[in-house]
């Protein structure tokens, strides 16, 4: 059956400027990267540290997403971290804006979010 997530695929705006944002200020690591000529596309595979990847990808004219009032959907995508206040700060740092941290009722654990260049919610779960 299932053994884990192997990647979330994600459809940007911008290549260039989200290519930035995962790789330099997240610090994604790039296993390939493809342009497709006959789709006018990019397709960039990143890596996380535990072997889990996102598929970046980027369409001509593709419509934005719809995530105000919360549309129906995956919510968001969640990274886990060690220590949520170090990545809160290297975050900010790049005028990234973070909510302010909260703590999981049900877990007791430390979580926030920030969006990517898109306005995609992601979310930092301390472990």
């Amino acid at each position: 059956m299932l053994l884990g997530v192997h990647h979330a695929a994600i459809i940007c705006a911008d290549y260039h400027r989200s290519k930035y944002f995962y790789t330099e200020i997240l610090g994604l690591t790039i296993i390939a990267e493809n342009y497709r000529a006959e789709r006018d596309s990019y397709k960039l595979d990143l890596a996380l540290p535990d072997g889990s990847q996102i598929e970046l990808f980027s369409f001509p004219q593709s419509p934005p997403r719809p995530s105000y009032p919360e549309a129906q959907g995956l919510r968001h995508l969640a990274f886990k971290v060690e220590n949520i206040e170090q990545v809160v700060a290297h975050l900010t740092a790049f005028d990234v804006e973070v909510e302010p941290i909260r703590v999981d009722e049900f877990t007791g654990k430390k979580f926030t979010f920030f969006n990517d260049p898109d306005n995609l919610p992601l979310e930092l779960y301390q472990i």
